[in-house]
């Protein structure tokens, strides 16, 4: 899933090509893509837009007459420019969006239909789309913390809950939690006011690192290589690869759609975390170290 560093060069690029342009046509490849019947869609043609912003990890489009194209992409969904007209073209296609300069294409890759597209009327409105997590850049340690504390979970899902940080999520956390030496299991009432400032660091570094080498890689271009796997990452689609920082074998944790990778000696001390599924399976004969 395109997370805050992937959203807002998304954002930055977009703005660049639309800002000021008027909203010329929506075509859907897919009924499933719209997800809101008031206003029309049809409201927000011929509108001009006057920005793009990030809201958490959605995209957000404002038009005149205070109207908000809200997209979220979800796992799979991308999105394309072309300096022209554009037509529903690509199997993946799940819209198509033409404003005076260009085409904006939606695609998602798959047969599982998860990104979605809402018009909100308004800022109440728009805000009802804002799941409420705080934003790192502008946050205090102070801010960061009682977010951190107000809920006992393990890191790695408080990390990734929109509710409590944005723009967050499978893959970002895994390379802030490797930059801390923090492991992903550990719980945020057993944090000390040490581990938390360091997290503060490692969570506003990663992030600000990452946005910034995401905008050199596409320079002037519109980003076309957004993915949550990337060669330079440190451990996030790395298992089996050795760690940058100490060569030993990169590990994860499996479930459902997710993993949460990390690096053994860097994060917990030598100790294998438990995969849910082969250690379970192996029983005693589960690994419980980097000797073992």
């Amino acid at each position: 899933m395109p997370e805050l560093p992937d959203i807002t060069v998304y954002v930055e690029a977009l703005g660049a090509r639309i800002v000021g342009e008027p909203l010329v046509a929506i075509r859907l490849g897919s009924p499933f893509l719209l997800r809101s019947v008031d206003p029309p869609l049809d409201e927000s043609i011929g509108r001009v837009v006057r920005s793009v912003e990030r809201l958490g990890k959605r995209i957000v489009v404002a038009v005149e007459g205070e109207l908000f194209l809200v997209l979220h992409l979800m796992i799979a969904g991308r999105l394309h420019w072309t300096p022209r007209a554009g037509k529903l073209g690509r199997r993946a296609s799940l819209a198509t969006i033409e404003f005076g300069s260009g085409t904006l294409t939606l695609t998602e890759a798959g047969t599982k239909r998860r990104a979605s597209l809402y018009l909100a009327r308004g800022r109440d409105a728009l805000a009802v789309h804002d799941r409420g997590g705080l934003e790192l850049s502008s946050a205090s340690l102070a801010d960061f913390a009682a977010r951190l504390r107000s809920e006992n979970h393990t890191l790695k899902r408080s990390l990734a809950d929109p509710r409590l940080f944005s723009g967050i999520g499978n893959a970002y956390s895994d390379e802030i939690l490797h930059r801390a030496r923090l492991s992903p299991v550990k719980l945020t009432s057993r944090l000390t006011d040490d581990e938390v400032a360091r997290l503060f660091e490692a969570t506003r570094t990663t992030l600000s690192d990452w946005t910034e080498r995401l905008r050199m890689e596409a320079g002037s271009d519109f980003p076309e290589n957004v993915t949550a796997f990337r060669g330079d990452m440190a451990v996030h689609g790395k298992f089996g690869q050795p760690c940058p920082d100490c060569g030993t074998t990169v590990q994860r944790i499996r479930y459902a759609d997710n993993e949460t990778n990390y690096c053994p000696r860097c994060q917990t001390d030598g100790r294998l975390l438990a995969d849910r599924a082969m250690s379970r399976l192996l029983k005693g004969d589960w690994p419980r170290s980097i000797e073992d």
